[in-house]
């Protein structure tokens, strides 16, 4: 199983150059950072996990940011949107964000992105919460024609455009993986029609094998090799045991958490966490 880690990079966590130089050197094969542009004050809009929002979503660095400052001071370890609100961007800007980020960490990135869970904060964007999924799949596959084609259009029903050109291309071929994060039935579908892999927050799947039967199931229908289809896991458990478990049942990454705290902090955590790494990767 390969290990990840995912921190909201703020002012007052780690910086992320030194969070991903940090991972690189203790053995991690990838840094995961989130997303959120703001955060709506009149917070109408609850928090899923329960209780207060946390601070830090609001707090959170722009992530291609991020990231670009984390690729240019490592060299193996991949650097991931954990998750990218592609819903909230505009997507020949973000094709662009994603190519050049790619090129420039030398093939290194990982594109998760998913749907968003706050109402307010996608309709300050001019984003209806009820079409978030086919806009955000209009967006993927507008994006895909940008990397793959020298002059892109696409004409969907919520995104248009005539032939443009735009470079760079990504590195990677045909374009970086597309890691949807879900727990949903829905999610799965979705994974299986127009994404590389799957990222569920752990706690938010309570039959994960099932989850992957089903993922596998739906694959195979689409005429698709379920193999070609990563699954990964956010906010893994931090116990080698339960670690091994979900990798026995088909989960091929576990990205471990931190809180966003400061270097000295975090760099302890990680070594408390660097230790799995030799167990079950």
């Amino acid at each position: 199983m390969k290990l990840g880690t995912v921190i909201f990079p703020t002012a007052y966590s780690i910086r992320p150059d030194d969070f991903a130089r940090a991972c690189e050197e203790r053995g991690f094969e990838s840094v995961w950072f989130p997303e959120h542009t703001h955060i709506p004050a009149s917070r109408k809009t609850p928090y899923p996990a329960g209780g207060e929002l946390p601070k830090e979503y609001s707090h959170t660095y722009d992530p291609f940011v991020a990231l670009m400052a984390a690729a240019a001071v490592t060299k193996t370890i991949k650097v991931a949107t954990g998750i990218c609100l592609v819903i909230e961007r505009d997507p020949i800007v973000t094709a662009k964000e994603v190519a050049s980020l790619d090129l420039l960490s030398n093939g290194r990135f990982l594109f998760g992105v998913g749907g968003g869970w706050n109402v307010e904060e996608m309709e300050n964007h001019g984003m209806p919460f009820r079409t978030r999924w086919k806009l955000l799949r209009e967006r993927i596959e507008a994006m895909k024609e940008i990397w793959t084609k020298d002059e892109a259009e696409y004409h969907g029903e919520l995104v248009s455009f005539d032939p443009i050109w735009s470079w760079p291309k990504p590195q990677q071929k045909p374009h970086p993986p597309i890691i949807l994060g879900s727990a949903s039935k829905m999610g799965i579908k979705r994974v299986v029609e127009y994404c590389d892999g799957w990222i569920p927050i752990g706690l938010a799947v309570r039959d994960m094998p099932a989850a992957i039967r089903d993922l596998h199931a739906q694959a195979k229908a689409k005429g698709r090799d379920p193999q070609s289809i990563e699954v990964s896991l956010f906010w893994a458990p931090t116990d080698a045991d339960e670690l091994r478990r979900y990798q026995d049942m088909g989960v091929a990454r576990g990205v471990l958490a931190l809180p966003p705290v400061g270097k000295d902090k975090a760099l302890k955590m990680l070594d408390g966490m660097a230790g799995l790494v030799g167990k079950v990767a």
